[in-house]
């Protein structure tokens, strides 16, 4: 009988080393770097190197700098399905004219990506907030994910769960033709320096200084729709006096306030302003690129590096003006989600790709550097080193406010705030009148909110 048993338990331990052969010689063997970084890969996750059978994914992005190429996302493709070759990447650019629409009629169909990439306002205050996205909350004890800000992970989760993974930061802010301004002898309105406005009062002396120049459009406030509608917001609220859009728990919003009527009503009466209810912000970024106007409310280091070979003239980003002590600005940041298509298989291959593009500094940099902005950790190094205009975009970052668009009825509120800027152009233009524009507004946005 002993003989018996040491002989089975020899058979046993010969399988196990044959299973362990055998997992390992199918497990995908790294892979040098790419060729702009040589640093070696990350290792593969023990999930990804025992996942046998074939498997496809899809990944969504929107165009956030380079991530909108197909060059620079099939590079990265390339790299992760020669480290992972049983999982195939399928890539679906989108545009933020037709992008939502397309995105919701995927979801309604049952058809989502498996990878979503773009900012907290849709993962999380529309997707994740309808239970539509997956817990990446694990990931935040990969490589990658150890040293995020604290900050921007609070903004990407729900109740302690993170549903969307940081990968790129940036801040939104306005900009300015110089040439046009120093021909106007506007610039002594501002501080090129630190890139601020001397005073609210002198935001709008500089507007009217270029208007008597002979420069007759100055600026525009688009709101033709939703798209890039970040420039309106803090063209109203920096001035106002950094108006808060929502209560500090994101869940009602708060902007029909004397103050933001008042700066409208300003706005509303200055030479060199109007309303514009037929363009975006697409559309006046590409009037300010073709020198139409003067001034942009829509910009951030992404646009410039997209724009700067169509420039012919010197382009001074700007804040937003305030009289307080300093702006609060939109803080951009994009990330990558993984939407829950009831697959196990594919959610894995999913998170092993985040994980794959995050843990390792020399590739998580690329896609840093490919969206024109800043990382979400400390990466110990200066990206931008020695580069003069992306140095600039970079010292708006500390004046980041709250993250007020992951406030719930988000898309809800977008819409009622482009038509309530498309009614007050057809009011007299008073203070009360746009302020009943604002109310009606508000009060739509919070029922929204509120049915969330």
């Amino acid at each position: 009988m002993k003989k018996i048993i040491a002989l089975a338990l020899a058979l046993v331990m010969v399988l196990g080393l044959a299973a362990c052969s055998v997992e390992k010689t199918e497990a995908p063997a790294p892979t040098a770097a790419p060729a702009a970084t040589e640093a070696p890969k990350a290792e593969a996750p023990a999930a990804t190197e025992a996942a046998a059978a074939p498997v496809e994914i899809s990944l969504w992005t929107f165009p956030v700098g380079k991530w909108g190429e197909e060059a620079t996302v099939n590079g990265w493709i390339e790299a992760f399905q020669a480290e992972y070759p049983h999982i195939t990447v399928k890539v679906e650019y989108l545009d933020y004219q037709a992008g939502d629409d397309k995105l919701n009629t995927a979801i309604e169909g049952g058809q989502a990506p498996d990878l979503i990439f773009e900012g907290p306002e849709r993962l999380i205050a529309q997707y994740a907030a309808r239970g539509l996205l997956l817990d990446l909350t694990d990931l935040k004890e990969t490589a990658g994910g150890k040293g995020l800000y604290p900050s921007i992970v609070n903004t990407c989760s729900i109740d302690g769960k993170m549903y969307a993974f940081p990968i790129s930061q940036m801040a939104h802010c306005m900009v300015i033709n110089r040439d046009i301004f120093e021909k106007a002898d506007a610039l002594k309105y501002l501080n090129e320096e630190t890139g601020t406005w001397n005073s609210v009062d002198d935001y709008f002396n500089a507007i009217q200084a270029v208007y008597d120049s002979g420069h007759k459009d100055v600026m525009t406030i688009y709101c033709g729709g939703q798209g890039g509608d970040q420039g309106t917001r803090h063209m109203i609220s920096c001035p106002a006096g950094n108006t808060p859009w929502s209560n500090p728990e994101h869940t009602q919003y708060t902007f029909a306030t004397q103050a933001n009527a008042d700066i409208l009503a300003r706005f509303y009466a200055q030479d060199g302003v109007s309303f514009d209810p037929a363009i975006v912000a697409g559309d006046e970024i590409n009037l300010f690129v073709q020198g139409v106007l003067a001034m942009g409310n829509c910009w951030n280091a992404t646009l410039y590096n997209n724009n700067k070979d169509a420039i012919n003239f010197n382009v001074l980003p700007m804040a937003f003006p305030t009289d307080e002590a300093a702006p609060a600005l939109a803080g951009g940041f994009y990330c990558l989600g993984v939407f829950d298509n009831k697959d196990a298989a594919r959610a894995e291959a999913a998170k092993t790709f985040i994980e794959w593009m995050t843990s390792d500094d020399a590739i998580y940099t690329e896609a840093v550097l490919a969206a024109g902005q800043w990382p979400t950790r400390d990466l110990g190094v200066d990206l931008y080193a020695g580069d003069e205009v992306m140095s600039q975009y970079g010292k708006f970052a500390p004046w980041f406010g709250d993250y007020y668009q992951i406030t719930k009825g988000w898309a809800e509120f977008r819409t009622e705030m482009w038509n309530a800027l498309q009614r007050i152009a057809k009011t007299d233009g008073s203070s009360a009148a746009i302020l009943a524009e604002l109310e009606a507004a508000q009060t739509a946005a919070n029922a929204a909110a509120s049915a969330q």
